[in-house]
């Protein structure tokens, strides 16, 4: 995953970089991810969202290191309002979840990824694995964490969701 961020952003595709990692390193739906804005993710540390599914609210924790990926994307696309979402196409509207998912399939092939089926849901897929690997001491804990988190109603959805 990190890989595909930093080659995105080596070849230029500043926006799909972004959101690739916003996908991976956020756990969000990727509604959620596509109504985030450039002034959200530049402000501080963190930023609060109210999740289109259920409504929660929740707060996003931004790292040391993704934080300086945001502001390099930001400033390649030369953003001048940062109130504008961040994932607009070049026809400057926000992408639809199915042109993602063409995208990412075209990334696919591209980059020769080896991924069965690369969608949207995957980046969210993949933020619940890292939390489980990084976390291996505490196991059970980090599946009680991510199955509240992906508002699963039990453990054994969540590992059944994780693969």
């Amino acid at each position: 995953m990190l890989n595909l961020v930093r080659k995105l952003y080596k070849d230029g595709n500043y926006r799909i970089s972004l959101l690739i990692g916003c996908g991976c390193f956020f756990g969000l739906r990727i509604s959620d991810i596509l109504s985030l804005t450039w002034e959200m993710l530049l402000d501080s540390d963190n930023f609060t969202l109210n999740e289109k599914k259920t409504g929660k609210k929740r707060i996003i924790k931004i790292n040391d290191g993704f934080q300086k990926h945001i502001k390099d994307c930001f400033k390649e696309l030369n953003i001048q309002d940062i109130s504008e979402k961040c994932f607009v196409s070049n026809k400057k509207t926000v992408y639809s979840v199915q042109r993602i998912n063409i995208i990412l399939k075209d990334l696919k092939k591209r980059y020769k990824l080896h991924i069965d089926n690369f969608s949207c849901h995957s980046l969210r897929k993949t933020f619940g694995r890292q939390v489980y690997n990084m976390n291996s001491e505490n196991s059970e804990l980090s599946l009680v964490k991510l199955m509240e988190l992906f508002n699963h109603s039990s453990v054994s959805i969540t590992k059944r969701y994780l693969g």
